[in-house]
């Protein structure tokens, strides 16, 4: 990208990062995206039917209905006039998502796009594959998100944590490393929440509850992390392994937009 480009990013908002059937179970990845579409187009200042595209990337979108992107953006306020595309590659959709959105800009086919990532693995449901009936014998329920996300297509089964420790080897990284890296990084994420310094990106997300209406505004998983216990964790990919829950990727549901 040249120094001169015209494309700008001129707001961006997420909610905060619920965990595996935490704080933001109940909602759907396109419902999460939609509180990041209206609090992205709010702060960037322009009106809703300004925006010609909404791009977003969403690797889980078994059991969402159609075009997710779409149902985000409606639920968001925005007209049917901005075009709504669903992306999928893998963990890098967002960010693909956006690298599309800056191309359609820079090529002059669109003046304002949405772009960003939503995910809700929490509502990853399990699938049967029984159109055709069942002969005999009990059938198999397939998870979603291991079969579509997390699992190589080519040999299944494995892993993305088994890439991981791979890469573990290559570099010749040494578990007490990470496990450092694990707690430095949990309590800079918590010290940057109680300081405020997540408070501009953050868009809280409401939910009803029994005593009324409840806000989520922080994320979940770095308060609930026992430090303290990560160096005694065992290895998540193999006995062997290096690699923990607490130096992987969390199962999280969240979404990103910029505008």
């Amino acid at each position: 990208m040249s120094t001169d480009d015209p494309v700008v990013i001129v707001s961006a908002a997420r909610t905060p990062i619920g965990g595996l059937l935490g704080d933001l179970a109940a909602l759907a990845a396109w419902e999460l995206g939609a509180v990041a579409i209206r609090a992205a187009v709010e702060r960037a200042g322009v009106p809703g039917d300004a925006v010609d595209e909404v791009l977003m990337g969403n690797c889980l979108m078994a059991g969402q209905g159609q075009a997710p992107a779409r149902q985000a953006a409606r639920k968001a306020g925005l007209p049917d006039s901005a075009g709504a595309v669903t992306l999928s590659k893998m963990c890098g959709s967002g960010m693909r998502a956006l690298m599309f959105g800056h191309d359609m800009l820079a090529a002059g086919s669109a003046e304002v796009v949405v772009a960003g990532g939503m995910e809700s693995m929490t509502n990853a449901p399990h699938l049967s594959f029984v159109r055709k009936g069942l002969k005999y014998g009990a059938a198999v329920l397939y998870d979603h998100m291991a079969l579509d996300g997390l699992e190589d297509a080519y040999e299944r089964g494995k892993s993305m944590g088994v890439f991981a420790e791979q890469c573990v080897s290559y570099y010749s990284f040494r578990r007490e490393a990470m496990d450092a890296f694990a707690v430095a990084s949990t309590q800079r994420a918590i010290a940057a929440h109680n300081d405020g310094s997540f408070d501009w990106e953050i868009a809280p997300v409401t939910l009803a509850g029994r005593a009324g209406d409840v806000a989520v505004d922080r994320d979940e998983q770095p308060f609930k992390a026992k430090l303290d216990k990560i160096t005694a964790l065992k290895p998540a990919f193999g006995k062997d392994g290096t690699i923990t829950a607490a130096t992987s990727s969390s199962i999280s549901d969240a979404p990103r937009r910029w505008c």
